[in-house]
């Protein structure tokens, strides 16, 4: 004989509530709203107060002279430049709220274009027997790369989903800092090979090299760079 279907037993045919699943997303988004506003908190602390507030002391040794060498070029231009890093990092399955972030890097550095007199070819420089006129085969200006000025560049504005504040107030991640700064720098390299900027160092080594040959006594001076 079928014992009778009692009202604490669930219908056939239907799933159980899963309410242990529910407890334990709510204990987790908790968790994570409770550690979030401690680290809020502690922040807005004073340093004397809060144990948690870090303090910075220079253990660095001295900076040691590993190599030196000459040099055999002219810094003949130099150009600055500003960058805006927009870089955002989202995960496949999570929407951008609990898993993502997004970057706003402001990079601002300098390009310095150079002529390397050490390149210059055999009878690149041609003197008259009177003395009197000089000719120059100057080889092509080169760009120095990017010198990123760590004082002007920085984090103008940072979006992070909940689980990356979470990460972070753990653990710090300085692999993203420098993939800023590397992008900053790569873009920044890329603008000055765009620019005019190694056409602005021929012309002005090809003025120096005039003027100072001629202050040597040299009344006709041709200087040609080197095809672009």
């Amino acid at each position: 004989m079928a014992r009778p279907e009692t009202k604490d037993e669930a219908p056939r045919g239907t799933a159980p509530p899963r309410r242990g699943l529910r407890t334990s997303l709510l204990l987790i988004v908790a968790t994570v709203a409770i550690v979030l506003l401690a680290q809020q908190t502690l922040r807005m602390l004073p340093k004397w107060i809060n144990p948690f507030a870090e303090e910075t002391k220079d253990r660095s040794g001295p900076a040691l002279l590993q190599s030196v060498r000459d040099l055999h070029r002219y810094e003949a231009a130099s150009g600055n430049f500003q960058v805006v890093v927009d870089l955002e990092k989202d995960a496949k399955f999570l929407p951008g709220p609990l898993r993502g972030s997004r970057t706003l890097f402001i990079g601002n550095g300098s390009v310095d274009a150079y002529v390397d007199f050490s390149k210059l070819a055999g009878g690149a420089i041609t003197v008259n027997k009177d003395r009197t006129a000089a000719a120059v085969k100057l080889p092509r200006a080169q760009l120095e790369p990017t010198n990123l000025d760590p004082k002007r560049s920085y984090v103008f504005a940072r979006e992070r989903g909940l689980f990356n504040r979470f990460g972070d107030f753990f653990s710090g991640n300085p692999n993203d800092q420098q993939q800023l700064y590397v992008l900053a720098g790569q873009k920044i390299q890329a603008a000055a090979n765009e620019s005019g900027l190694r056409n602005r160092a021929d012309a002005n080594t090809k003025l120096m090299l005039e003027g100072m040959l001629k202050a040597l006594g040299f009344k006709t001076v041709t200087v040609t760079p080197a095809p672009a």
